[in-house]
């Protein structure tokens, strides 16, 4: 494709790209799927409904003072921690350095004394953290979909980990992965199955949560409470979640065959 207007124009196969898509910027790897949203009148926004669900996390750790996260995108994610949790301190692991050239057209504030985005491999760099997050976000895709690496049995282990010890780890999965529910299989056998799976509502994503420690001890009431005042706080409305997030520990998926070596990688990974 030759046309310089294109937005594809230029673009190896894989290569992220940025598209206007009716007043939205959207950052994509292909044609069919949007990976990152943003409104540019309202850059911290977030736009997509996984993103939104994932801040669920803060549910059940309200007041994280280190977030961990393993995918950049867009931001969105960046963005709304570092505007809204003016306390937490923030670590970015992004593979794709062509990923990070775009964090100008999403408006990610520069690396700072709050901020900081490595490129580097996510499996590699949680697995070199011991107890060091509250809060831990992983949204890694590429044009395959999510990476193998962060799909193992010893990732989900490093991230179990890496969690301070009442901290919580919310991932992001395609739900018609063929493998999805053997990835959450092995979270189960990480954290022990302290783990709940929720939808989003376009049942596209499903965001699973695991906690390590107690962050997990709390009645549907607690929960809805919990998000009336982030509601207030924040503005962000996660009052219809109270129910999934308790109903989700109760679903049942076949745990996956753990390793003999707690970092030793199984062979089905």
């Amino acid at each position: 494709m030759n046309d310089r207007r294109s937005p594809w124009a230029g673009s190896a196969p894989g290569a992220p790209f940025v598209q206007d898509d009716e007043g939205m910027l959207t950052l994509h790897f292909d044609r069919a799927a949007v990976q990152s949203s943003m409104d540019p009148a309202r850059p911290v926004d977030l736009v997509l409904d996984y993103s939104r669900l994932m801040m669920a996390a803060l549910l059940f750790v309200p007041a994280p003072s280190r977030i961990g996260m393993i995918g950049l995108g867009g931001g969105s994610l960046v963005k709304y921690c570092h505007h809204h949790l003016p306390d937490a301190r923030i670590e970015v692991a992004e593979i794709s350095a062509e990923v990070i050239a775009l964090r100008g057209r999403f408006r990610i504030p520069p690396d700072d004394e709050r901020l900081r985005i490595d490129c580097v491999d996510g499996a590699d760099w949680i697995a070199r953290h011991d107890e060091t997050f509250d809060l831990l976000l992983v949204d890694g895709f590429d044009i395959g979909g999510q990476a193998g690496a962060l799909c193992a049995q010893r990732f989900y282990d490093d991230c179990h980990a890496a969690l301070t010890r009442n901290g919580l780890l919310a991932i992001n999965m395609h739900a018609d992965d063929a493998l999805h529910g053997a990835y959450i299989g092995r979270v189960r056998a990480s954290f022990a199955n302290s783990v709940s799976v929720v939808a989003t509502e376009d049942g596209v994503n499903e965001i699973v949560f695991a906690a390590r420690g107690d962050a997990f001890r709390l009645s549907e009431k607690q929960l809805f409470q919990r998000a009336a005042a982030l509601h207030e706080r924040l503005g962000l409305d996660l009052r219809a979640q109270a129910h999934p997030l308790v109903e989700g520990r109760r679903r049942d998926f076949a745990p996956a065959r753990r390793a003999a070596v707690r970092h030793g990688l199984d062979p089905d990974d």
